[in-house]
């Protein structure tokens, strides 16, 4: 492509690089110069204007940008057409995003006429948000750069996974010092949480904090009420994979997968899993209906979205979300391990 300054009498058919007006007269940005424009404007005085030339091989803006993100669009996506250089694309239904960062990256590395921007991976989404953009800076790209660009990442990177687990059991375990008022907040807080992925509960027990306890509460929820997620939320903070809900969870057949997660608020969250059931041991801060770790594993498990122990240690750059008042400085020292200063389940990470 070519891009300068050239005689107006000789540019009809060209592309404007910038709004020009003049006697009354509008030429807009990366509008094709007509013909009867270009002869107004030369006999209103202009001699020359700056527009952008295509040449054999280029790819104009528009058509550019709507061939890599039709590319790039995966299940559940849809791509809007293109304007002014830039394509969307839109979730079509609620659940999670998935993409590949590495490849998003090295479509960018392309060329600097070429750009795609995403929300975060893994981020919920709702039917008819935008996840994604493509823009190529100038007003045509060469067919090359394209093709690389096309090259550099996999067809279908771009991807939202639905929500596919809809039927959520919760075990509370009880504690004297646990009130039953605290308990009920908190099944309300993930209802509430649950509403934008269409699942909902299905089965709830309030259970003896020991680990035979919520053995049988979890064999219930699985087996008679058929959850296919399951949340437990402790009484106490889980300290050590022999807690009571590790242990609880080990006796009803099932197995830990992860104790621990670098997301604060959220650093006490269990990962396990029974039969084929996820099984999330809940840490206190998931009794808030503020963001924390506890969100970011819900979403994914209800898309059906695998969370090994490589995905979880993975969310330690980005994982510290805020700072909670109701624990007075924790991070500025004095905290030991295990001890998470717990005044109240609900602040409890």
């Amino acid at each position: 492509m070519r891009f300068g300054p050239v005689p107006v009498v000789e540019a009809a058919g060209l592309i404007s690089a910038h709004s020009v007006r003049r006697d009354g007269i509008t030429l807009r940005k990366g509008a094709v110069i007509a013909s009867d424009t270009a002869a107004s404007l030369a006999r209103a005085g202009l001699s020359e204007i700056v527009a952008a030339t295509l040449e054999p091989g280029d790819v104009g803006e528009d058509a550019a940008a709507a061939r890599l993100a039709t590319h790039l669009a995966g299940p559940n996506l849809r791509v809007e057409p293109p304007f002014t250089g830039r394509c969307n694309l839109f979730a079509e239904t609620a659940g999670v995003l998935t993409l590949d960062p590495a490849q998003i990256d090295a479509v960018n590395a392309v060329d600097e006429a070429v750009t795609v921007a995403t929300l975060p991976r893994f981020k919920p989404v709702v039917a008819g948000e935008m996840v994604a953009t493509v823009k190529i800076i100038p007003y045509a790209v060469p067919g090359t750069v394209l093709d690389r660009a096309g090259a550099a990442a996999a067809g279908g990177v771009l991807a939202v996974a639905p929500y596919r687990r809809r039927r959520v059991g919760v075990v509370s375990t009880r504690l004297p010092s646990l009130k039953e008022t605290t308990i009920d907040k908190t099944l309300r807080v993930l209802a509430e949480r649950l509403v934008p992925t269409g699942a909902e509960i299905v089965a709830e027990t309030r259970v003896p904090h020991a680990a035979e306890a919520v053995a049988a509460a979890l064999v219930d929820a699985t087996d008679r009420a058929g959850a296919d997620l399951v949340v437990v939320f402790g009484a106490s903070a889980i300290a050590d994979r022999r807690d009571v809900i590790p242990a609880g969870i080990k006796a009803a057949g099932g197995r830990v997968e992860h104790l621990g997660m670098p997301v604060d608020p959220g650093n006490l969250l269990l990962i396990g899993s029974r039969s084929d059931v996820p099984v999330i041991g809940a840490p206190g801060c998931a009794r808030s209906p503020k963001e924390n770790g506890f969100d970011w594993i819900l979403h994914r498990l209800l898309a059906d979205l695998p969370v090994t122990r490589a995905d979880i240690v993975a969310l330690g750059v980005g994982g510290l979300l805020m700072e909670i008042v109701s624990r007075p400085q924790p991070r500025a020292g004095g905290e030991t391990a295990g001890d998470e200063m717990e005044p109240d389940p609900a602040a409890h990470g």
